[in-house]
């Protein structure tokens, strides 16, 4: 068993937030994810305030090595998370870790303190790659404004709180400092790097005509293998600079692939797109760690 901020673990192998959907897997495979669930701990899709549509179609392209995704966050909001959701999550045999996202501290105190008085949800995970309105940032990429912001939220709850990092920043080390300093339990990194897909060129455009963007969001975030050598560097330099425990992400598909994340210091290893493949990559990597 792994301690991970009071939370009992099976194994080090959690989902990246937003990468698999618990809820679609009941549906589709009966109640044998209840006993075969691939988590040790379920990291919930992002939730925020209002409900969100996401982003227009396309939302996917397919890279080399990778996936870009412009899904945009949609989801049924604070109240269609409890009311709909969490009842279904609950269920789940593992720790549910519940994601948030606001744009303001004011959004992120009052997601935290709605979900503080659930006892369903073990812990929270705040996702800080999102743009601040008031200075047009990302809360997560100014370390002065990310210690904050979290140490404003942090007493809308007593669960232990993740900080989601973004990778697209000055110096990730420097943002994982300040939301230690801020009151954060436990980190976690990479969030996909920002991105772009083109629409293959009409054969009868003009030949200077601009390039259109295939994506309905117009960019999106990378994600899948081609981003493991950053998440290994990212994530390295993160534990070597915090006390606090990390969960290291980034283009896991394998067992040596997360001890890799493990040897260079990361508590917990988060599975991704390899789940869009392989919906039991979590228990195949788990069992691989193991040597099971």
């Amino acid at each position: 068993m792994i301690d991970f901020c009071g939370l009992r673990l099976a194994h080090p192998i959690v989902n990246g937030s937003g990468t698999f959907d618990a809820i679609a897997a009941r549906r589709a495979f009966g109640e044998t994810i209840d006993s075969e669930f691939p988590f040790a701990a379920f990291v919930s899709k992002t939730i925020t305030l209002a409900p969100r549509a996401g982003n227009a179609p396309p939302r996917l392209w397919e890279a080399q090595s990778g996936l870009v995704n412009s899904i945009g966050l949609p989801n049924k909001g604070l109240v269609g998370y409890i009311e709909q959701e969490l009842p279904e999550l609950a269920r789940l045999p593992v720790p549910l870790i519940t994601n948030v996202m606001g744009s303001t501290a004011e959004e992120i105190a009052e997601l935290l303190g709605v979900c503080d008085t659930r006892e369903e949800i073990a812990a929270l995970e705040l996702n800080v790659s999102c743009p601040n309105v008031h200075t047009g940032l990302d809360i997560g990429a100014d370390p002065l404004q990310l210690e904050r912001v979290v140490a404003a939220v942090r007493p809308a709850t007593g669960k232990p709180l993740i900080v989601k990092l973004t990778p697209n920043c000055a110096n990730v080390a420097e943002c994982a400092k300040a939301a230690e300093a801020g009151g954060a339990d436990a980190l976690s990194l990479i969030n996909t790097l920002r991105a772009s897909a083109l629409a293959p060129r009409d054969p009868g455009a003009r030949r200077f005509s601009p390039p259109r963007a295939w994506l309905g969001g117009g960019t999106g975030g990378l994600s899948g293998a081609a981003l493991r050598p950053v998440a290994l560097a990212q994530v390295a330099a993160v534990a070597a600079r915090v006390e606090i425990p990390v969960i290291g992400m980034g283009g896991v598909q394998s067992a040596a692939h997360a001890r890799q994340f493990l040897d260079v210091g990361a508590r917990l290893v988060a599975v991704g797109t390899e789940s869009f493949r392989d919906p039991a990559a979590g228990s195949r990597i788990a069992r691989g760690l193991l040597g099971v």
